[in-house]
């Protein structure tokens, strides 16, 4: 596994804690703008 793919592993896990962090707050316009993000860097893997 080259260094690529675990920077852009990393980004998807902390978009993915992101989400949960701002569902829990209740903000849930920027958990999906957030979760978006996660899913286009898993794009990326």
């Amino acid at each position: 596994m080259n260094l690529a793919r675990v920077t852009w592993g990393i980004v998807v896990l902390v978009c993915l804690l992101g989400v949960l962090l701002l569902l829990l707050a209740g903000y849930q316009g920027y958990a999906a703008l957030s979760g978006v993000v996660g899913l286009t860097a898993a794009l990326n893997l």
